[in-house]
């Protein structure tokens, strides 16, 4: 049972002890010392909150939790219930709040929950706010309110319509194309929110034969939710015996999108940004981001277009803050999170929805002809554990210098590019261990660049 307590939020397994896991008190602590902060920016006015939750089985709790904290605090709460967490920033911007907490662990198994926390701009806090709840939190230094200053709640059910109103009219989908390919699509909402927002989605896009699968919200997650091959052989599955044209593929909290092929094999998460982005650079120039364990794929597709491509540190908040820094016009994670500027400045499985499906309607050609279309490379994923008391800067610095010729980049770990590929290096922010990801024009090729530096770094450790 774990409780990790980070800038961005705080998540954990539900049960337990405090402190340890994340237990009602631990939601309540977290809760007031970011209400608390909140109110002491706004200097005594009223203060405005959005709350909205993924269908995980312990969300109606935490969600009673924190809509009575905030309530607690003097503070007026929006509450969105089910939601996505792409719905519940539109909304903190929509309805003028100050803050909003988003109720989900992500991909995490449905033992996990977490508070995610967003700024009046419906984006992840920063780090300084994150580190200022997270010492408040310790403290237990806020003020709850007096009975005649006790804030409301008020339940409104329409956002995810209003998120799929503004996604429909966004310049670069197109409805009446998408209904003109009469797409089959199968669904799979891994029974979280997004087995309400994606059918929903697609039948107002003009889809109407949609093969759902696992859609019914009752956060009993069918499979492990994180979208990956081995996570999705029932969607695979039904997309080849059902003669799909696609399958579509979400988080618990809707800010991931991975497509299945119609032959039932993967697109590639990392290849869902990549798309967008090409559609979206075929008809607005500019730049683009994503962070430094992304696709290569990225780069090249932008380079294409006249654009210019930028690496950013690991993380939502580093890929937003790069975009803003660069002007870019699409941007996001190689783990199937677009970030379209055109509507928001966060990972969006909805926006990716229509700006794909109109990429593909348009383009007129089957899911795994537009995957050729692309550069191919393949990431391979690795774990080196790391001993007690580890100088990660001194083994950075000795790997570094076995690639003198390299270029090398060091804004979150060290990054090391070779001709064909890389390997990124940095270290878990949960676990004593180093992530070496890399990547190269085949498996083998990304295997043996990340062959080189664990050599390397297993060298240094027994030496």
């Amino acid at each position: 049972m774990t409780l990790i307590k980070s800038i961005s939020g705080i998540r954990g397994t539900i049960g337990g002890f405090p402190g340890d896991n994340l237990t009602p008190l631990d939601v309540v602590k977290f809760t007031g010392a970011f209400a608390a902060i909140i109110k002491d920016e706004k200097f005594g006015q009223p203060v405005k909150f959005v709350v909205g939750r993924d269908a995980r089985i312990s969300g109606e709790m935490v969600e009673n939790l924190v809509t009575a904290t905030l309530s607690g605090m003097g503070i007026e709460v929006l509450n969105l219930g089910f939601s996505t967490t792409p719905t519940v920033e539109i909304a903190v911007t929509d309805s003028k709040a100050d803050a909003g907490i988003i109720i989900t662990a992500s991909h995490n198994p449905k033992q996990w929950n977490a508070l995610k926390l967003l700024n009046s701009a419906g984006e992840f806090i920063s780090d300084e706010i994150g580190k200022k709840v997270l010492e408040l939190a310790e403290k237990e230094d806020f003020l709850f309110a007096e009975v005649d200053d006790l804030g409301t709640v008020t339940n409104n059910d329409t956002y995810i319509d209003k998120h799929i109103e503004a996604v429909l009219n966004m310049e670069l989908v197109d409805p009446s194309a998408i209904k003109e390919a009469n797409f089959k699509i199968a669904v799979d909402g891994v029974n979280s929110t997004g087995g309400i927002a994606i059918p929903k989605l697609l039948k107002a896009l003009g889809v109407e034969n949609i093969v759902e699968i696992n859609c019914e919200p009752t956060g009993a997650f069918a499979h492990n939710p994180e979208p990956l091959a081995e996570n999705l052989t029932e969607i695979s599955k039904v997309v080849k015996e059902q003669h799909c044209d696609l399958g579509i593929v979400v988080d618990p909290d809707v800010d991931r999108l991975a497509f299945i092929m119609e032959n039932g094999e993967m697109f590639g998460e990392e290849y869902t940004l990549v798309a967008v982005a090409d559609y979206i650079l075929q008809h607005k120039k500019g730049n683009t981001v994503s962070n430094l364990s992304s696709t290569r794929a990225l780069k090249d597709v932008t380079e294409k277009h006249g654009g210019k491509y930028y690496a950013s540190a690991v993380g939502e908040v580093n890929v937003v803050a790069k975009m803003k820094e660069v002007n870019a016009v699409i941007g996001g994670e190689g783990n199937g999170g677009v970030i379209y500027p055109g509507l928001h400045l966060g990972r969006d499985a909805l926006v990716g929805v229509g700006l794909f499906l109109t990429n593909l309607a348009q383009k007129n050609i089957k899911m795994s002809a537009l995957r050729k279309t692309y550069p191919a490379y393949y990431i391979s994923k690795n774990k080196v554990q790391l001993p007690p008391d580890t100088n990660l800067q001194a083994m950075f610095e000795i790997v570094m210098k076995h690639f003198p010729d390299n270029e090398i980049l060091t804004i979150d770990g060290v990054k090391i590019e070779f001709d064909k590929g890389w390997v990124h290096m940095r270290s878990s922010n949960t676990e004593p261990i180093l992530r070496v990801y890399a990547e190269g024009q085949t498996p083998a090729m990304a295997e043996e660049y990340a062959s080189q530096v664990i050599d390397i770094l297993d060298t240094i450790m027994h030496f």
